[in-house]
């Protein structure tokens, strides 16, 4: 919050931010609206997260235990190891960009809205 403020203008038509002391920082910590914040931030990432590492878990278990079953041929030379794998890096890019869209959707502009209370924006 703080340490991305930028250098006051010279010609002194934009204020300033001013820069929250420690116990504006702990009240905001313990806000309704920061709780809201982390609740909308942990109800998205924590549970894709486990998600995500289950899968890879999964691919990996199936990977060492089930070798028949991943030898077997989908197309040509490419089996379901070769699937479940590329499978992994796009869960990856889809889990990425569905973040991005919460974070713009939900996260920062409740975010926004913190800062720029506690920098006497609003």
């Amino acid at each position: 919050m703080a340490t991305d403020v930028p250098p006051p203008s010279k010609g002194g038509s934009e204020p300033t931010p001013v820069t929250p002391s420690t116990e504006e920082f702990v009240a905001a910590q313990q806000s309704a609206e920061f709780g809201e914040l982390r609740t909308a931030h942990r109800s998205f990432a924590f549970p894709l997260t486990i998600a995500f590492i289950a899968w890879y878990l999964v691919y990996v278990l199936l990977s060492n235990y089930a070798g028949d079953f991943m030898g077997t041929k989908v197309v040509g030379n490419i089996n379901i190891a070769l699937v479940l794998g590329l499978a992994q890096f796009l869960t990856t890019f889809l889990i990425a960009w569905w973040y991005s869209r919460h974070a713009a959707t939900k996260l920062d502009p409740k975010a926004e809205a913190i800062k720029s209370r506690m920098e006497g924006g609003a």
